[in-house]
């Protein structure tokens, strides 16, 4: 794994203080439950994200390694060898797409590759996803937004009754709560039959902030308003490789660093026994009053 170039970031965001950023990373390492191997690459994200406001760049990061923490469905154990990562790896494709939209945006689109419901499972789904999410922002650094592209295509009935109600609860609170970006957009294609029911299982959990930014496309001509034809994938009749070809692109990077992933997970989960005050739990994540880190919203 490499990290994303700090200097060409700040170049980038000439608007970012990296002495505000230094001030941010020197209060983790203070901090007795986060880990002294914290980056100040890894800290940007939270404070780029947070629109460079120190407080709320503080509350969210400790949200979402408490988040890591505590979710095990999601980010524990992230081997990529193990039978389960294997299984999703197959079942899935997760492509983030080389180049951004006109507005800078980066995007990442994700489908169904084996459509057999008994293989799905949506946990390990989500943790793979994490993965390769947390991956490509490792690399690629801060960017001006990022728009997530689900694609439901081959999506089944069966596929729905193998998301469970809890799960899709701790997904999304990760998502709004906690994620380390400027989530610009969040696009279904290819829209099923029963998409009532999808949104009868998301709808509970999602903020105003989510839900302006959901768009359902039964028409690719409407998405491609968003994100370009020619930066998807040939399949969505764009110039990039096949989402079952790019996908391999990822997902080999995973296996070749799979050690680097390891510490990427122990890095980003906090010791409670540590933590000053009284240590949290799951309970306590999903007591938070508040939205301390808004959307973006374009």
């Amino acid at each position: 794994m490499k990290e994303a170039d700090l200097e060409e970031q700040y170049a980038r965001f000439p608007e970012i203080k990296r002495s505000e950023v230094q001030k941010f990373v020197e209060w983790i390492h203070a901090q007795p439950h986060i880990s002294d191997h914290f980056s100040e690459g890894e800290a940007l994200h939270f404070f780029h994200a947070c629109r460079y406001s120190m407080e709320v760049a503080k509350q969210v990061l400790d949200i979402n390694l408490t988040a890591r923490t505590h979710l095990d469905e999601f980010f524990v154990n992230l081997d990529c060898e193990r039978p389960e990562l294997r299984r999703a790896m197959k079942t899935i494709s997760i492509v983030p797409l080389p180049g951004a939209t006109p507005e800078g945006y980066r995007v990442i689109v994700a489908k169904l590759e084996d459509l057999n419901a008994s293989n799905y499972n949506f946990a390990d789904a989500m943790k793979l996803y994490c993965m390769i999410f947390d991956y490509w922002m490792y690399e690629d650094g801060i960017q001006p937004g990022h728009v997530i592209v689900i694609d439901l295509k081959g999506c089944a009935l069966g596929h729905l009754a193998r998301i469970g109600l809890l799960q899709m609860k701790k997904f999304l609170f990760y998502l709004q709560e906690a994620a380390a970006i400027r989530l610009i957009g969040f696009h279904f294609v290819n829209i099923v039959p029963f998409m009532d029911k999808i949104m009868a299982l998301m709808n509970p959990f999602m903020k105003k902030e989510l839900s302006s930014v959901l768009h359902m496309h039964n028409d690719i001509n409407d998405f491609y308003k968003f994100v370009p034809r020619e930066m998807l994938p040939k399949d969505y009749g764009g110039l990039g490789e096949e989402t079952n070809v790019a996908r391999e692109i990822y997902y080999k990077k995973l296996l070749d660093n799979r050690k680097e992933m390891l510490e990427f997970e122990t890095r980003h989960q906090v010791n409670e026994k540590l933590r000053p005050g009284k240590a949290k739990t799951v309970s306590d994540l999903f007591g938070i009053e508040g939205n301390f880190k808004k959307l973006d919203i374009d």
